[in-house]
């Protein structure tokens, strides 16, 4: 499923860019990288790709980018960690312009297959109101309680996607991301999510000599967290896959926020003196993937260990302090 142009969307965003490099080595060798952000602030440019500059909300821009192309993988979104979110519904919202209009666009030039990156940001509120949640089940998005602004606007386009494939043809597939972390992604400028923050709060205490940290909400409000490699190999495996339906893509491994400060305080090997910030953004309060179908569908489901993953993760957000580089928000 290789051959043919393959389009990337948010290509000069965190999971974008590790996803062109992840398809040119599994043999994709005609690959359109798109993003709407200036060239020195996308995450990674890869000279192999033919990288765009193109506002994906409007119409013409969609036809531009697939133009000629059989596979698309969309993962333009405006988006960000919970403070970004819950502060930015609009913003949020207005993202379901690039779906429908890739949609669009893809369908008149003929794209073969379409891939579409949708959130656990889509499952009923009434589910996550426990920090020992069991997992979410796919069939947990109904009845229909999403995240307001960003998970309503997943929640629409991830039926657009089924939609367009009844009616008119075009194969899609629909991975619902459960909080991707790893190098090459927002640290700091507020769109940053919790592995990429706490990475950050942790190194700064450490070089400041200032062993207090900040942690929105209580820290039992728990989580799961994919590591990038694990990503972009699932999103592959599902456009390539028979999976007519939306299917999580996350790890199972769940922890509270105060286990994950203290995995990233052993990687540092300092102890901090907590300070919670309740009034602070801080999401549902339990969330995690159920991964029984993807297991059965693909034999196979996200297992990087977070201990490894993070430890990476430490690493290259140590680098970039350490080397005053500008975070790419």
């Amino acid at each position: 499923m290789a051959g043919g142009k393959t389009v990337v969307t948010g290509a000069g965003g965190f999971i974008g860019g590790h996803l062109v490099d992840y398809l040119k080595k599994n043999g994709h060798e005609d690959i359109v990288a798109v993003d709407i952000k200036p060239y020195d602030e996308w995450y990674q440019v890869w000279p192999y790709a033919e990288n765009k500059i193109l506002d994906l909300r409007g119409k013409e821009a969609c036809e531009e980018s697939v133009k000629g192309a059989k596979i698309v993988y969309n993962l333009a979104a405006d988006m960000g960690g919970m403070g970004f979110i819950e502060n930015n519904k609009a913003l949020c919202m207005i993202s379901v312009l690039i779906n429908t209009h890739m949609l669009m666009a893809s369908r008149e030039a003929g794209v073969e297959r379409f891939f579409y990156a949708s959130s656990a940001c889509v499952y009923n509120g009434d589910k996550q109101k426990d920090v020992d949640n069991p997992g979410l089940k796919e069939e947990d998005a109904y009845p229909a309680l999403a995240e307001d602004g960003y998970g309503w606007e997943k929640l629409f386009s991830e039926r657009m996607c089924r939609h367009f494939m009844e009616d008119f043809g075009i194969v899609t597939r629909v991975a619902r991301f459960h909080n991707v972390y790893g190098p090459h992604g927002t640290w700091d400028g507020g769109r940053e999510k919790a592995p990429a923050a706490i990475c950050r709060k942790v190194i700064h205490s450490k070089l400041s000599g200032d062993h207090n940290i900040e942690i929105w909400g209580d820290g039992h409000q728990t989580r799961s967290f994919m590591y990038i490699d694990d990503c972009v190999l699932g999103c592959k495996s599902i456009m390539e896959s028979n999976i007519e339906y939306p299917i999580n893509l996350g790890s199972a491994e769940m922890v509270s926020i105060n286990q994950l400060v203290d995995i990233v305080e052993e990687i540092a090997g300092i102890k901090l003196n907590r300070k919670y910030n309740l009034n602070a953004p801080k999401g549902v309060r339990g969330r995690s993937s159920d991964n029984e179908l993807i297991k059965k569908e693909l034999g196979w489901e996200p297992s990087i260990p977070l201990r490894d993953g993070m430890a990476k993760t430490y690493e290259w957000i140590y680098d970039q302090i350490q080397s005053k580089v500008p975070s790419k928000a």
